[in-house]
């Protein structure tokens, strides 16, 4: 039976990552955005690490600090390690220079979507804001039955294919080791990673923001400084590393002879699990910041892109190709890989590290996750759903963090690609249709900082009068 789901599931998103539909899709919007902005992931870079560090003037609200931290910690994850690795296992070396080019196109999408997160936003009873993209679907394009299709699927995303995803590959990670037996590891693993995700979503959306706003730095900074030793350690293999990146990456006949096998379809593919630039995921934490300027929370988010993809995909494809070159194969995609190659520059300390690294990046991979799914709830329901209803969602979810790690690699992966297709094909469309309006605010936002002053939106300065919650 299991069998037979995963034969669909693997047929479905093998047919969605045809280079005419999701990456077509996903490249063509980014080029699109990043010309209409004027190469912002350039010219803006430096102000994007300006604005991060802005506190917000209610205590209470979340600062784009804390939106950042929510986001990071769905995009950094294990997809960081497990799915750069199975990127260049299965796409070669090419796969890596994909990946950086879903990172700067999508960083133009990414602050798109979260732009409009932001001019769309709503307040809540508490003096807090949320929002994404099935609100601007519902109040700029007036189709909530399009938000409503859009917030189910990123629940079955999140809850569904990326927390069982993260389940398996954490667990996985462990299968190098000589305790590891294949019948009760997972079953042990499992275990432990659902009940301390229970322990935190039983607490609430708050908590969630403290525990990432703690993880997430520590765990990205101390990851990048143990790749950076291994790569310092094999600092001669630089140049033929690069060379192989670029050379696999520009070989056309290779990849248009056998695309879905290719270095542009699994760069794009895994750089999308990675960074989630354009799925429509991350304006549901940028929508919760306190900004004066929808802009800034764009501007954060682009930068959550670059940390993602950019520094911390890299740190790990370079660290890996650089001390283990000679053992890239699809039959060590995954966490043996890495495993490997830690293992070949640091000894015994490089794989326990990598599963420790792997276990934090889980942890907050699942509850960055979970946080998204409350919000669309309130959406599909048009209120917050009752205390029953929540610990009953909840404790499901808590369920499928267990039953990931137990289940096969094609079915987890299969089902995380397939579901996440679905959302850019759902988002990118209607961000392309509302693009202007994120144009104008920038306008506003560029006009506002050349006089000297910090940016304040009105939602007048942009036509919206009368047409948003938070910015009359």
């Amino acid at each position: 039976m299991i069998e037979k789901i995963d034969g669909v599931i693997n047929a479905i998103s093998g047919f969605l990552y045809q280079p005419y539909i999701v990456p077509l899709i996903l490249i063509a919007a980014g080029l699109y955005f990043t010309i209409r902005t004027g190469l912002m992931q350039f010219s803006l870079f430096g102000e994007s690490i300006r604005v991060v560090s802005e506190k917000p003037k209610d205590k209470k609200s979340i600062s784009s600090f804390g939106a950042l931290m929510v986001s990071t910690a769905s995009r950094v994850g294990t997809g960081n390690i497990i799915g750069v690795s199975t990127a260049i296992c299965l796409g070669g070396f090419g796969a890596i220079f994909w990946m950086w080019v879903t990172a700067i196109l999508g960083g133009a999408s990414a602050f798109v979507e979260s732009t409009l997160a932001q001019i769309y936003k709503k307040k809540d009873v508490d003096g807090t804001s949320y929002g994404g993209p099935s609100y601007y679907m519902q109040d700029a394009l007036k189709q909530r039955w399009l938000g409503v299709i859009f917030a189910i699927v990123l629940i079955l995303t999140y809850v569904v294919g990326y927390n069982m995803l993260a389940s398996f590959n954490t667990q996985d990670t462990f299968s190098g080791f000589s305790f590891y037996d294949a019948k009760t590891t997972p079953i042990i693993i499992g275990a432990i990673l659902a009940v301390l995700f229970a322990a935190s979503v039983l607490g609430g959306g708050k908590r969630l923001t403290k525990i990432t706003g703690v993880l997430v730095p520590v765990m990205g900074m101390l990851y990048v400084l143990v790749s950076l030793i291994v790569v310092i350690m094999n600092i001669g293999a630089i140049p033929v590393v690069f060379k192989n990146i670029f050379v696999s990456a520009f070989d056309f006949k290779a990849i248009f002879g056998g695309f879905t096998g290719s270095c542009m379809m699994w760069g794009i593919k895994r750089g999308l699990y990675s960074n989630e630039a354009g799925m429509g995921s991350a304006p549901n934490a940028a929508a919760t910041a306190e900004v004066s300027h929808p802009v800034k929370q764009g501007l954060v988010q682009m930068l959550s892109v670059f940390i993602d993809t950019l520094l911390i995909c890299t740190a790990t494809a370079l660290m890996c190709m650089c001390a283990n070159p000679e053992g890239l194969n699809a039959d060590v995609a995954g966490a043996a890989y890495v495993q490997q190659s830690m293992g070949i520059a640091l000894g015994d300390f490089g794989p326990i590290f990598i599963a420790a690294a792997m276990s934090l990046f889980a942890f907050t991979t699942l509850i960055g996750n979970y946080y998204y799914c409350e919000g669309c709830l309130k959406f599909i329901f048009k209120r917050s759903p009752s205390k029953t209803f929540m610990l009953i969602f909840r404790l499901a979810a808590t369920a499928l963090v267990f039953v990931g790690a137990i289940l096969s690699a094609g079915l987890v992966w299969d089902t995380a690609d397939m579901l996440q297709a679905f959302m850019v094909i759902i988002n990118v469309p209607v961000i392309l249709i509302l693009g202007k309006t994120a144009f104008a605010a920038l306008k506003d936002y560029k006009r506002q900082r050349a006089n000297g002053d910090d940016p304040v939106f009105k939602a007048s300065s942009i036509g919206l009068e009368g047409k948003t919650d938070c910015w009359e």
